[in-house]
């Protein structure tokens, strides 16, 4: 008996995908605010972020931009590369667990630095297939056509 329900041929399939997007991009933007505030500023510097009071907030217009191409779709490859810029040198700068001697902020700070190499991870699978059908790029060819 044939299989008469196949998720990738459905039009299901869209909205998973574009739930995906939203669900992806939602942590982006609302940290990307945390980039202005005085604290995450001075948090950074102490973790030797050069130039912090203006690469910090930087980071945080670099990461909402990023992340709004994706949730948009709308040059969603360009927004993953994005964050793909932004999460490398915040995680390997700000997440160096293996400095940390205290078992408790050790283990938070793993939590924190595997987090963003799932979301790299994510942003790289974004940066090559793109933002799937339900997106602004995709409503743009269809146009074209």
């Amino acid at each position: 008996m044939a299989n008469t329900f196949s998720v990738t041929n459905s039009s299901l399939m869209k909205f998973i995908i574009l739930s995906g997007r939203i669900l992806f991009s939602f942590i982006f933007i609302v940290s990307a605010f945390n980039h202005f505030n005085p604290q995450t500023i001075a948090f950074s510097a102490a973790h030797g972020v050069p130039l912090a009071k203006i690469s910090v907030p930087l980071s945080g217009v670099v990461e909402l931009i990023g992340a709004a191409f994706i949730l948009l779709g709308y040059r969603a490859k360009l927004g993953a590369w994005m964050l793909v810029l932004f999460l490398i040198p915040v995680t390997f700068t700000l997440h160096q667990f293996w400095k940390i001697e205290d078992p408790m902020m050790k283990q938070l700070d793993i939590a924190a630095f595997m987090k963003n190499i799932s979301m790299l991870g994510g942003a790289l699978v974004i940066a090559y297939f793109g933002s799937g059908p339900l997106s602004l790029d995709t409503r743009k060819i269809t146009k074209a056509i």
